[in-house]
């Protein structure tokens, strides 16, 4: 079988891996330059590639196409791939066909990677045979080819989804929904959330599909699918029979006849959204029969992931704050609201057709001045500049930085959480807050 892969980073070289060790003839293609490390594994592994160019002879001449979730999918190669009739997937559906592994999924718009860190440390925790990978880590492809694990908890973003045939977890997550990505989806708001529903297409009734019943897109979608998978919900705002809820003290789950609570200050994780995280973690573990125990110790003693809600330091009185990859406008929203001393907000990148009207009431209550970081920023100006007088416009870390610096006093925060993505100035929204890490240290030197 020929399979040809596009895309030389993390998931297109991990897929290689796998598809050589299977026999297949392997050729990667990558229109981008591919890093040194991957080259060198693609070198070693007998691999041929190229960079720079997609020959398209080449690539349509294959049996099977594996597209890393970075390469739009409305790229002309793509449309020639689909064209052609030949089979196009992502990563996790390709390694998927060669495990036997259970799998728990998990999507959304927001929380994904916090989530998929939590419930991979409650399986550890509990002496799980697990891996972990999707969007997080090392790749799943190379963990299929060498890892013999039971159970493999993947962050799996809409980009994935887009390219599925046949996968199907054991679990599924749709943590939540907004409006992110929408420029790859015909700004259509429904096509998106369909997107993300794929993650459950495959799933029967042996499997289960965890979603949030607060969230008003999921709820719209459920009622139009006709999903054949056992649904658990859990709520920040109802009290649930089934599933999961929270009230203003406790986190409660109760499913197929096991129960768990715990009391919210005792959970690792701060803020609202991380309640919400914390649930949907729960109903994962109860499924998957780990004690009452093992799950509240887990929850207790979970680190935050780097570049979410993280604290930096604290110079001369001032909190910085790298949310980094908050790169859409929901997720800015959550940093905001758990923002409790006047902040002053880096914000902007490349846009993906964002609408700031969820977070203005959060800007004109929480934000004592706006610090843009972006080759264009006007957009942003242009949409708070009736809200705030202090708006700054800037086209580098260290410029935002030092600005940030000069307006903050004693008991200030200057929090770091985009809305946009990053690849305008950085090479990753973990690009943009290690720059903005290695800033802040600056200044207390």
């Amino acid at each position: 079988m020929k399979v040809v892969i596009l895309g030389g980073g993390e998931s297109g070289v991990g897929a290689a891996f796998l598809a050589k060790k299977k026999g297949f003839d392997v050729f990667l293609s990558d229109m981008g330059e591919i890093r040194d490390n991957y080259k060198n594994e693609l070198k070693d592994l007998g691999v041929d590639f190229e960079e720079g160019q997609h020959t398209e002879e080449r690539i349509l001449s294959a049996d099977w196409v594996i597209k890393s979730p970075g390469i739009p999918k409305k790229a002309d190669i793509v449309f020639k791939i689909k064209n052609q009739g030949i089979r196009l997937s992502s990563e996790i559906e390709f390694a998927s066909e060669f495990t036997d592994a259970k799998i728990v999924a998990i999507t959304g718009s927001n929380g994904k990677t916090t989530t998929t860190s939590l419930i991979y440390h409650i399986l550890k925790e509990d002496g799980f045979n697990v891996g972990l990978g999707g969007n997080i880590g090392k790749s799943f492809a190379k963990q299929v080819a060498e890892e013999s694990f039971d159970y493999y908890v993947l962050e799996v973003s809409s980009f994935q989804l887009d390219d599925i045939q046949t996968f199907r977890p054991y679990i599924s997550l749709l943590l939540n929904l907004s409006k992110d990505h929408l420029d790859q989806y015909n700004y259509d708001y429904e096509e998106y959330a369909l997107a993300k529903f794929r993650i459950t297409e495959n799933q029967d009734q042996q499997n289960f599909f965890i979603y949030n019943k607060d969230d008003e897109m999921s709820q719209k979608i459920l009622e139009k699918l006709d999903l054949k998978v056992n649904k658990v919900p859990f709520s920040m705002s109802e009290k649930l029979d089934y599933g999961a809820y929270a009230t203003d003290s406790n986190i409660f789950v109760n499913v197929e006849e096991q129960h768990f609570e715990m009391k919210i200050e005792e959970l690792s994780l701060m803020g609202k959204h991380n309640v919400a995280n914390s649930l949907a973690a729960s109903i994962a573990g109860k499924l998957l029969n780990i004690s009452n125990e093992s799950i509240r110790n887990s929850l207790m003693t979970f680190q935050a992931v780097e570049h979410r809600l993280e604290n930096v330091a604290e110079v001369h009185g001032v909190r910085y704050i790298n949310d980094s990859k908050a790169t859409n406008v929901n997720a800015t929203y959550f940093a905001l609201e758990s923002m409790k001393q006047p902040t002053i907000w880096i914000v902007g990148g490349k846009d993906k057709g964002n609408d700031y009207t969820e977070i203005e009431e959060l800007v004109k209550k929480k934000v004592k001045a706006i610090v843009c970081l972006g080759v264009d920023n006007q957009k942003i100006i242009d949409f708070f500049k009736n809200d705030k007088e202090q708006i700054y416009d800037t086209s580098s870390m260290e410029d935002a930085v030092k600005i940030c610096s000069q307006l903050a006093e004693e008991g200030d925060t200057v929090l770091l959480s985009p809305c946009c993505a990053s690849f305008d100035l950085f090479n990753g929204y973990e690009d943009r807050g290690n720059k903005f890490k290695a800033e802040v240290l600056k200044l207390i030197k």
